[in-house]
């Protein structure tokens, strides 16, 4: 309590120019996130915090040269195990974007190993040039439909709401447990309310009347949304909108016609998963807020949307502005339009300075730290010649539709090929066979069905990244090419494999849960180039990042028809449903 009362001693004597500054940035234009004003003044820094805006000295001076000064940018909701990077390894991929603060939901790698795996990710997000908090995963697992790696009750969850970083309880996507009253799922929501926590919500193809359910559970925030009107629903029912644009899933441009002056401040700008070679190519949620400026946003809201806003809603009231007692996460930058970053400051400290990143203010990831809490390997029975053979009675089955660019699937109902008894793959019908595997528990659970949507004319893609249960899921054109992915991914204890014909064309190893990399992100941006060129070997559409795509289409929570190691899933009915129509 001393030492804090010293710090704000010491932060009022400057503010009231006692004392100097420990570092002002000068001949900048403040981009006010309250007022949407464009000011002047010097900005005086003190032990990471602003003490004052107007004219201060200071031991160090930064120059902003008559650039635009802007908070710090906040991503509302992401997933680290998405990027396939640790969060060392992240951090310097992010703040190079001006991404100075993630709200960051553990419920791949919690899926897999539990709460060693939040434990994980909490060790694993220290001392970084990145605020990472946390919201606890609410639905390990997703659905009782299907196996994952662990089980996780309140009881499991209730200690980590006394870490300094975890900030609540993340999408809660079990809407028919709320519904039916399932005391576990409520146990979890009381007890985040009753720990002053807040709860977001993943509410996939809920109609208006049962978003009433949702909200009056107390979830006030959603990222699933893919229609204006499914917006309008969740803005008129006091919810926040998070609007996605990732690498699967691109919403923004669709939903951004529901913003207005009076309910922007309600919207935040999320990337939700995005694929590492993206976030180098394009950004974050910068990228976010350039498309949306680009779409007739003004720069202001949208700037808001990925500072204020987020702050706001997640209870950081000393986050997402540049304000007197606010964070020292500072963006300068040339272009107010493009949002082309110069320098980035992260607690009063200028960690990117023309686009380059400060090595001096990230440490080396302490690889004995990851290699003490690595996470469970691959444990599966040998899978036999015929284990993924689909019987059919008759030709009409019930098949997943990819939609490009989007989590959903279509549910359709189509006649395919028949081999001897045997679904038979179809290059011309588009018709492949898809299979997950249950990789934790040893059970030999195989669910099978059939895709449409990838173009794949030869070879199998196979990967540990299926979300949120994360066993494994294979789709190819052969059962051999397909045995053969799953074997090379086996053999490296997780990760991604493209394989064509009798060869492996390509690979990702994750060594780490089977979710990622132990390498640093350039090498992880090398090996992901690789795995997109092998696309043309196996002729895939590349409309769309099939790797991504296909580690979706094992979520059960989302509409219409899925795949998990218990069989096809249909949303709708919330019961899983046979091959066969």
């Amino acid at each position: 309590m001393k030492n804090d009362m010293n710090i704000l001693k010491k932060r009022i004597k400057v503010a009231s120019k006692e004392i100097k500054a420990d570092c002002v940035v000068k001949n900048g234009k403040i981009v006010n996130v309250f007022t949407g004003d464009i000011t002047e003044g010097d900005i005086a820094m003190v032990d990471g915090f602003i003490a004052g805006i107007g004219q201060y000295e200071g031991e160090e001076i930064i120059d902003a040269e008559g650039k635009f000064i802007v908070p710090g940018f906040i991503d509302g909701h992401m997933h680290i195990e998405s990027t396939m990077l640790t969060p060392r390894e992240l951090s310097k991929v992010l703040v190079q974007h001006g991404v100075t603060t993630v709200m960051a939901d553990p419920h791949e790698i919690a899926n897999v190993a539990g709460t060693e795996g939040i434990n994980f990710m909490l060790n694993a997000s220290e001392e970084l040039p990145l605020d990472v908090f946390i919201m606890l995963p609410s639905c390990v697992p997703a659905t009782s439909f299907g196996s994952s790696g662990a089980i996780l009750n309140g009881e499991d969850l209730n200690p980590f709401y006394s870490h300094p970083r975890v900030l609540g309880l993340a999408e809660v996507m079990d809407f028919p447990s709320i519904l039916n009253l399932n005391e576990g799922m409520l146990k979890k929501i009381t007890d985040a309310h009753s720990n002053g926590k807040i709860i977001d919500g993943h509410a996939a193809g809920l109609t208006k009347e049962e978003l009433n359910v949702y909200v009056a559970a107390g979830i006030y925030a959603d990222h699933e949304c893919v229609d204006v009107e499914e917006a309008k629903d969740r803005l008129g029912l006091g919810m926040y909108l998070m609007i996605r644009e990732g690498t699967a899933a691109k919403e923004l441009k669709k939903l951004l016609p529901v913003i207005t002056p009076v309910n922007s401040r309600r919207c935040i700008l999320v990337t939700d998963d995005k694929l590492p070679d993206d976030l180098i190519a394009e950004g974050s949620v910068d990228y976010n807020v350039r498309l949306a400026i680009k779409e007739g946003i003004d720069p202001v809201t949208a700037i808001q949307m990925v500072t204020i806003n987020a702050a706001e809603f997640f209870g950081l009231r000393s986050f997402g502005a540049v304000a007197p007692g606010y964070q020292a996460d500072l963006l300068i930058l040339d272009d107010l339009n493009n949002i082309t970053i110069d320098k980035v400051v992260k607690r009063g400290k200028c960690v990117v300075d023309s686009g380059k990143v400060n090595k001096e203010v990230i440490k080396a990831e302490d690889v004995s730290k990851i290699l003490t809490l690595k996470l469970p390997k691959i444990n599966m029975k040998e899978l036999k010649e015929d284990a993924l053979e689909i019987p059919l009675s008759s030709d009409l089955c019930n098949v997943i539709e990819i939609v490009p660019n989007s989590l959903i699937t279509h549910h359709r109902v189509e006649k395919v090929d028949i081999n001897k008894g045997m679904f038979s793959t179809s290059i011309f019908k588009d018709q492949l066979k898809i299979a997950v595997i249950e990789r934790h528990h040893s059970t030999g659970n195989i669910g099978l069905g059939i895709v449409k949507g990838f173009g794949i004319k030869k070879g199998a893609i196979a990967t540990t990244v299926a979300h949120d249960s994360h066993n494994i899921v294979v789709v190819g054109t052969s059962d051999k090419e397909m045995f053969l992915a799953v074997n090379r991914l086996i053999e490296m204890g997780g990760g991604i494999v493209v394989a064509s014909g009798k060869e492996v064309v390509a690979s990702l190893p994750l060594a780490i849960g089977g979710l990622m990399s132990e390498n640093s992100y350039l090498e992880v941006q090398e090996q992901l180039r690789t795995l997109n060129e092998s696309l043309s070997v196996i002729e895939a559409n590349k409309d769309f990042n099939p790797f991504l795509t296909l580690s979706f289409l094992t979520l059960p929570v989302i509409p219409e028809i899925k795949l998990t190691d218990a069989g096809l899933f249909e949303f709708k009915r919330f019961s899983n449903i046979k091959v066969q129509a």
